[in-house]
């Protein structure tokens, strides 16, 4: 399913965890590393697809994550020409890239509650954490300014929910 442009609706998913470091995943057989994505089906909301793809792609259930947030608007990357399918949509376009609505989650599982093999057709075969502020330039080109924005709108989120997790003690009475 394409767009008008040639862009296929999709969805990034960043998990924090609770030091907030982020889910950091090798594809298969490659030595790339990724967040978790994946194309938005037919009739399925952004939000809809998120939640299957995470469970599709690592396992992890709706009870497993809080969602912190999403971007405002599609981030877009254009694939390189040796990449692009041939072949044209239903409604003329010919693909040019994807176009992705990212969330931020915080995870409220545990680690052992990942499973990689969830799915028949695995994406990842190993995953860590990772600091927030992945090294860009272990992002394959040309996805690496889509991550970029995508790090820097939902960071605030991140702040937020630090900042709201914090205990009592932690905020001291004035007399």
């Amino acid at each position: 399913m394409l767009d008008k442009e040639g862009y296929r609706p999709n969805v990034g998913i960043i998990l924090a965890n609770c030091r907030n470091e982020v889910f950091w995943g090798k594809r298969v057989h490659q030595h790339a590393w990724q967040f978790p994505q994946g194309g938005i089906k037919h009739g399925e909301t952004p939000l809809e697809a998120m939640f299957r793809e995470l469970e599709e792609e690592i396992g992890l259930q709706r009870a497993h994550v809080r969602i912190l947030g999403r971007t405002r608007e599609w981030l877009r990357y254009e694939v390189p020409e040796k990449w692009l399918r041939r072949s044209r949509e239903g409604n003329g376009a010919a693909y040019r890239g994807q176009k992705q609505i990212w969330y931020l989650l915080r995870m409220a599982g545990r680690d052992c509650d990942v499973r990689l093999r969830a799915s028949g057709h695995p994406e990842f075969d190993a995953w860590r954490w990772h600091d927030y502020w992945v090294p860009l330039e272990t992002v394959i080109d040309f996805k690496r300014e889509v991550y970029r924005q995508a790090l820097i709108e939902l960071h605030r989120y991140l702040q937020a929910d630090r900042r709201s997790r914090r205990p009592e003690s932690a905020h001291p009475a004035h007399p």
